[in-house]
């Protein structure tokens, strides 16, 4: 069944509307959705997947302006392969509370906020459950929470992917002249919390000129989530964010001697959202400590773009075929 299942991951694309609107659906329409109050008395909404006959779950944790809203085709997978899966919008994005008037700034007091909401989450939810393993998929902003949850909690997780995690970010100009803005800004509240430069409120950008993903398909489905519901919507990160970006990719790298938990980094060959070469020093830290990452580097899904779950279906099946494969080493 398995099998037959991952071969329909090669051929997706070719039929995608009647997959989108037929049994993902379907699917979809079995979710159950939750909440729960993180800190500072953020409601935080998630949602999960089951089944009385799985013994393992895969919690999913976001990138930045995601909601699990965007996640249904990654969960309907590996439900398929045998998995329960529970998805956490983060704080100030998707169903989850937001920080600021502008509901589109992507914002955070601190990048704590999201470690602590996503260790709140998994202690209420995810560890009391009757599963028999529990595994960690994340991607992006996801990873580096992620990354820094595992530093806390080595024993909580049997295995976890980061796929394309936010361990650097690709600034549009020189990290020393981008850290005095930051530092700047950090002096003036108005600008602090304004939108970073170069960025604003959501808009729908063509296809065309996205450099997330080659697959016109997922892209303009997810697209469409923002489009058809205002709520979802979220622009730009203001200055703070990124200040706060930057800071967690550092505190990352600190702290991964601490991570024992077994991680597979999936890296994106043409990423333009994060910067690549911290994924070989996490994974060089990592080796270094004695719990080197699989294959000891980061294993590059060639040709593919930073959204690696939402690519064309040959780069998603390679991610995916690795992501199902590494979890069932532990299984």
């Amino acid at each position: 069944m398995f099998s037959v299942h991952k071969q329909s991951w090669l051929t997706r694309e070719q039929q995608f509307a009647a997959f989108s609107t037929g049994p993902l659906l379907d699917f979809w329409h079995g979710r159950e959705e939750g909440e729960f109050t993180g800190a500072q008395g953020m409601p935080i909404r998630f949602v999960r997947f089951r089944s009385p006959q799985h013994t393992k779950v895969i919690v999913i944790s976001t990138g930045r302006i995601e909601s699990y809203v965007k996640y249904p085709e990654t969960a309907y997978d590996l439900y398929h392969c045998g998995y329960d899966v529970m998805i956490i919008d983060h704080r100030g994005q998707g169903r989850s509370g937001r920080l600021l008037m502008d509901t589109h700034r992507g914002h955070v007091l601190q990048f704590g906020d999201y470690v602590s909401d996503f260790t709140q989450f998994w202690q209420q939810f995810v560890a009391p459950g009757h599963y028999e393993r529990r595994f960690a998929l994340a991607h992006s902003m996801g990873g580096a929470i992620l990354a820094l949850f595992l530093a806390a909690n080595p024993a909580a997780c049997d295995a976890a992917v980061l796929c394309a995690p936010m361990f650097g970010i690709r600034l549009p100009m020189p990290n020393w002249l981008a850290w005095q803005i930051l530092e700047w800004t950090e002096q003036r509240p108005a600008m602090r919390d304004y939108y970073a430069i170069g960025t604003g409120q959501w808009r729908p950008m063509p296809f065309m000129l996205n450099t997330l993903t080659h697959s016109a398909q997922r892209y303009r489905r997810n697209l469409r989530f923002y489009a058809d519901d205002p709520e979802l919507r979220v622009g730009g990160p203001t200055y703070h964010w990124v200040r706060e970006g930057v800071l967690a990719g550092h505190d990352v790298l600190a702290k991964a001697v601490d991570i024992t938990t077994p991680v597979l980094l999936l890296q994106a060959g043409e990423d333009r959202i994060v910067d690549n070469r911290s994924h070989d020093t996490f994974c060089q830290i990592m080796a270094a400590s004695g719990h080197p990452c699989d294959t000891e580097k980061p294993v590059r899904i060639e040709g593919a773009r930073h959204e690696i779950l939402f690519e064309t279906d040959s780069f998603r099946a390679e991610a995916l075929n690795r992501i199902t494969a590494y979890f069932a080493r532990y299984h």
